[in-house]
């Protein structure tokens, strides 16, 4: 039962003097999907979310972050510019976390346009991205959901001072282990419920 984002949904549309059926009519969906969706037994899809945000004149963020702790399945992202280093910590993160969803990333662009549709629970980003930077990254996936657990992956220790300022929750250093991952999950400023292996 979704119920976090059936009772969210609930409020803004009464909020806005809507019944079910006027929703449906401006969401070109069918009625019976909008109680659904309000009874908890089916959740929208991330498309259908932004929709539903902008007849409700709602923050995204807001139906986003329901969506998210409605569903059983954490959504991870890693980014990495390191294609092999990308793969083995994609292994090592669906390995701790197998009910998670977990989705790489060589560019921080293509992170930045999936957080923009996906709630994202935790990121784990390497802090040299090309002529890029993780602590760059740190920043827009924050600035479209404050909620994001951050996590900076790196070779190189001396930018933990650094990484700091950009209220990360955490920094292991390469190669990513399923030890150190269970470490920062430990530590996340925004806890998430998730299956995790080996705890």
């Amino acid at each position: 039962m979704n119920t976090l984002f059936a009772e969210t949904l609930k409020i803004l549309r009464k909020e806005k003097g809507l019944t079910q059926l006027q929703l449906a009519t401006k969401l070109f969906v069918n009625p019976s999907t909008i109680a659904r969706w309000e009874n908890g037994s089916r959740l929208p899809d991330a498309s259908m979310i932004t929709r539903l945000a902008r007849v409700l004149e709602t923050d995204i963020g807001t139906l986003l972050s329901a969506a998210a702790e409605s569903s059983e399945a954490p959504n991870i992202i890693i980014v990495d510019d390191d294609n092999a280093i990308l793969i083995d910590s994609l292994l090592v993160l669906e390995e701790v976390m197998p009910d998670a969803t977990v989705t790489g990333f060589s560019r921080p662009q293509e992170a930045i346009d999936y957080a923009k549709m996906n709630r994202i629970d935790l990121a784990v980003l390497d802090i040299e991205l090309g002529t890029s930077s993780g602590l760059a990254l740190c920043h827009a996936l924050l600035k479209i959901n404050p909620c994001t657990n951050v996590v900076y992956l790196t070779a190189y220790p001396d930018y933990a001072v650094r990484a700091w300022d950009t209220e990360a929750s955490g920094f292991m250093i390469k190669p990513l282990t399923p030890e150190g991952v269970r470490r920062q999950l430990k530590k996340l400023r925004y806890p998430f419920s998730m299956g995790v292996s080996g705890t």
